[in-house]
């Protein structure tokens, strides 16, 4: 093996050491406040023990791992690098010959395979985990479902109707049945909802029909409204009846078309997204949420390099503390960043490729500057 090739194996393993600390570190102390503040909100709640806080608070850790990674690697690499240089390690390298680019690819392979580990591993698990964590938290804490916390308690859904008039819409109205403690119904109970209206549209948005009923029912493929009346265009109205309404939602569907896109799988985002979409709901969120997760492993090895461009400069020079210093306001204003490009991103006003890869890609720009400055400077 070449010295090169040492060096980088090198390089790489205390990098990754750093980073996996950091990592640990910033996340159990995440973890500590939100435990401490599931704890205030469960103590007026009697029901609410110190073991399901604990539950909800260790069911949230992997989302939290997820949202702080790649701060983590900035700290992490920041760490490595300066300890690298205050030793003169990299300094001895650098004089032997071997150039920078070199001994980077290690911590850069390492960032990479994080960020896909988080991608397509992890945050699988972190959505069904904080998926859990949520139905126990308005379960138990809040009282609420993400249902029948809506404004005025109804819930409205859009979806395709090709009953009356090709290329047709419907709109449904009504206020969901609560099951117990907030939980979603059962496939098999199916969904309910009372005090019932539904709007059939032609594809223009002309009125077609609507129908009035107490009570609806979601079975599979197809809502039942009970004891319904039925008005045409012309106002007329028809006799009570059962009205059988083909659809392709489920009460899944109508649950996580309101749930954060964080309790979805990365692998079951695009699906759901088209689903949601024919639906006739908003998926802005979600297709945000996937971009951003298809460029965590970027980001990351952004982070990488990032923290090597603003801690390789030697000790002897000074300024280090300096430099150390703007690396962590380089990582804050990139996560400023982010969540404004998310907030223009969710509003629209900006795609949702850029939305979300903005931030990734000044990271890496801004990194890449830094060191071509650094080393051919």
């Amino acid at each position: 093996m070449t010295v090169a090739a040492t060096l980088t194996l090198y390089v790489a393993r205390r990098f990754a050491g750093a980073c996996l600390a950091m990592l640990a570190g910033l996340t159990l102390l995440v973890a500590l406040f939100d435990f401490i503040e599931l704890l205030r909100r469960a103590a007026t709640r009697p029901d609410a023990g110190f073991a399901l806080v604990a539950q909800i608070a260790g069911l949230r850790l992997p989302f939290v791992a997820m949202q702080i990674l790649p701060f983590a690697i900035l700290l992490g690499g920041l760490l490595a690098f300066w300890r690298l240089s205050r030793s003169s390690e990299l300094v001895v390298a650098r004089a032997a010959g071997v150039s920078a680019w070199g001994f980077l690819s290690g911590p850069v392979a390492v960032a990479l395979a994080v960020g896909l580990l988080g991608t397509f591993g992890i945050s699988p698990l972190s959505s069904t985990m904080l998926a859990r964590a949520e139905r126990l938290d308005h379960a138990y804490l809040r009282n609420t479902s993400g249902l029948t916390a809506l404004a005025g308690g109804r819930l409205w859904l859009r979806q395709a109707d090709r009953g009356l008039e090709p290329g047709g819409q419907a709109i449904l109205s009504g206020r969901p049945v609560s099951g117990r403690r907030g939980a979603a119904a059962t496939p098999a109970a199916g969904f309910a909802m009372t005090d019932v209206s539904l709007w059939r549209l032609s594809a223009n948005d002309r009125p077609l029909a609507r129908v009035e009923a107490p009570r609806a029912r979601l079975l599979p493929g197809q809502w039942v409204l009970e004891d319904a009346v039925s008005f045409n265009a012309d106002r007329s109205a028809g006799p009570r009846q059962a009205v059988i309404f083909p659809t392709e939602l489920t009460p899944d569907r109508i649950e996580n078309s309101f749930a954060s896109p964080d309790t979805l799988s990365f692998w079951a985002l695009p699906g759901f997204v088209e689903v949601l979409e024919a639906a006739g709901f908003s998926a802005v969120r979600h297709r945000l949420h996937f971009q951003s997760l298809l460029s965590l492993p970027v980001l990351a090895s952004a982070m990488a390099l990032l923290s090597a461009g603003f801690s390789m400069r030697s000790s002897r020079r000074g300024g280090v503390a300096r430099m150390l210093s703007a690396g962590v306001a380089a990582g804050f204003a990139l996560f400023v960043l982010d969540r404004i490009t998310g907030e223009f991103g969710e509003a629209g006003t900006l795609p949702v490729a850029l939305a979300a890869w903005a931030p990734t890609v000044a990271g890496l720009l801004l990194a890449l500057a830094l060191l071509l400055h650094l080393e051919d400077g």
